[in-house]
């Protein structure tokens, strides 16, 4: 009898303990963010995290690398990779909620070189100069890679393709890193984003390309992914990116809000987002 007892109030112990873990658990989600958001990520989840209670834990890196952990781990509420192309191949793959997808913000391709360009880099060929050290982001797995290739492989005649890969001297594995190039002045010149500059203004200075070297203009574009454990806290997440209050963190390091504003800076009509676009074989290598 005695014995019955206390395994009664063990049982009632053990039930009490399991609903009040579940009465106090605490409501997160993983935000799965793209390096070309960089500076943005922390304060923006910390800044939800304030309005709402509920805990973002946050993932930066490069969009490829994200998405193949989204896919192999079958994990992360939130999907923010570095361009439409890494989106556009999430949704192909059955790996986001298509209804869910939001651009944020607008991105212009540029060239980022050293404060005071002691190299004189004024146009995109100038990256063919000989001795000069270039480098680009991983065009298998890093938005930005993709979109230096896609304008090498347009606008470079063979014998400048060919002196535009002698000078290359790495691929990085996220915008992060390839902005860090110049920053630690491993390299002399990166096509990278405008907005670098604005990441670091006393060591980056961006060098805004003429209209005719820009093929397309990128925007970040944020999506629920379909591993999603708290979906409706991923979409009040998305409210609060694409709101005024969102916002004005990426207005910080200006980023461009609307198409409108990142035609303006480029002056001249271009795709916005555009074709993904397909790296040939012989970049991957």
């Amino acid at each position: 009898m005695i014995t019955r007892i206390k395994s009664s109030i063990y049982l009632m112990f053990l039930m009490l303990s399991v609903t009040t873990c579940f009465c106090f658990a605490e409501e997160r989600i993983l935000f799965m963010a793209g390096a070309a958001a960089q500076p943005v990520v922390e304060d923006l989840a910390k800044a939800f995290e304030k309005k709402t209670g509920i805990k973002v834990d946050t993932s930066i890196g490069g969009s490829g690398m994200l998405l193949s952990q989204i896919k192999l781990a079958k994990k992360g509420d939130v999907y923010f990779p570095g361009s439409i192309d890494f989106i556009e191949k999430a949704k192909k793959e059955g790996h986001i909620d298509e209804s869910t997808i939001t651009p944020i913000v607008y991105l212009v391709p540029a060239i980022n070189v050293q404060r005071g360009n002691p190299h004189k880099i004024n146009k995109l060929k100038d990256l063919c100069k000989p001795g000069l050290k270039v480098a680009i982001a991983q065009p298998e797995t890093v938005c930005l890679g993709v979109f230096a290739v896609e304008m090498v492989e347009n606008l470079f005649n063979p014998e400048e393709k060919k002196a535009f890969r002698n000078n290359l001297v790495t691929y990085t594995e996220s915008c992060e890193k390839t902005a860090n190039m110049i920053s630690l002045k491993t390299a002399d010149a990166v096509i990278g984003w405008s907005v670098f500059e604005s990441w670091n203004p006393d060591l980056i200075e961006t060098v805004k390309l003429d209209p005719s070297e820009i093929i397309r203009i990128s925007y970040l574009a944020v999506a629920v992914t379909k591993y999603a454990g708290n979906p409706d806290s991923a979409k009040k997440f998305i409210e609060f990116m694409k709101s005024p209050e969102g916002l004005d963190f990426f207005r910080k390091f200006n980023y461009f809000i609307t198409p409108e504003e990142a035609l303006n800076y480029v002056g001249e009509k271009k795709p916005v987002g555009g074709i993904p676009y397909n790296v040939p074989k012989d970049w991957l290598e």
